[in-house]
């Protein structure tokens, strides 16, 4: 018959879980430490190649790309605050902020044109128009990062890609699926018909029009019956070239 272990035996294991314990917790902050002390010294690193190369931060979008690639990687955000080290340094956040103003503008003065969505490369062109003295320092990587900090405003303003178009929107407006494919097949020519709608997707005439009908009332589509075939054109601003041809008055 097999014996069970003495209280003498169950103690001993119980030390020996405890000794294990105490070992794992302090090889865990050991761990712990050595990793803050790594990222620490990361930070100061940063800190000193941002000082050394502030200017071409400031005005090369590439750089300034990677540069916020590196500050992510320790976890360091310049534009969370437009105030302390990082908007002294560099002035990052006013920059940012001067283009989220910016992009808030263009967006309001086109919204009559193509509903409140824009093509992001159509809203950086107009950015560079506005900022003439400064037109080749805007990239869209800085209007995407402009962009996410306007979500504080609440809903709309964020970037939705249909096909492979980035578009950024600026009104609550929810696109379904039917909505994000007309806009996709939209973008080869700038403009749909409801017989190419139902032949390209194979639906029905109904639930083309349906669609249509909703992006129309939004104000994404503008109607267009002046053709020889007689078939009306449903044109998109937002993936077509004709408010870039507009222009935003500064």
């Amino acid at each position: 018959m097999r014996r069970r272990p003495g209280i003498g035996g169950l103690q001993t294991a119980a030390a020996a879980r405890d000794q294990f314990r105490l070992l794992g917790e302090n090889v865990a902050k050991i761990r712990t430490d050595l990793m803050k002390e790594q990222l620490a010294t990361f930070r100061s690193q940063l800190e000193d190649f941002a000082r050394k190369h502030k200017n071409d931060i400031r005005k090369n979008p590439a750089f300034r790309s990677q540069f916020h690639e590196m500050c992510a990687k320790v976890g360091v955000d310049p534009l969370a605050s437009n105030k302390g080290f990082w908007a002294e340094l560099l002035g990052i956040g006013d920059f940012y902020y001067e283009l989220g103003v910016q992009i808030v503008d263009i967006c309001l003065a086109t919204r009559s044109l193509n509903g409140g969505l824009i093509n992001l490369q159509e809203l950086c062109y107009l950015l560079r128009q506005r900022r003439k003295s400064d037109r080749g320092v805007v990239s869209e990587d800085d209007c995407l990062r402009a962009i996410s900090k306007l979500k504080a405003l609440g809903n709309g303003f964020e970037v939705i890609s249909v096909g492979k178009k980035k578009l950024v929107r600026s009104v609550p407006t929810e696109l379904n699926k039917d909505h994000n494919e007309i806009l996709e097949l939209a973008q080869a020519q700038g403009f749909v018909t409801v017989d190419e709608v139902e032949r390209r997707l194979s639906w029905t005439s109904g639930r083309a029009i349906d669609a249509l009908d909703t992006l129309l009332d939004e104000g994404l589509a503008m109607i267009d019956d002046g053709h020889r075939d007689g078939k009306r054109r449903y044109w998109f601003p937002c993936v077509s070239p004709i408010s870039s041809s507009l222009g935003v008055d500064s």
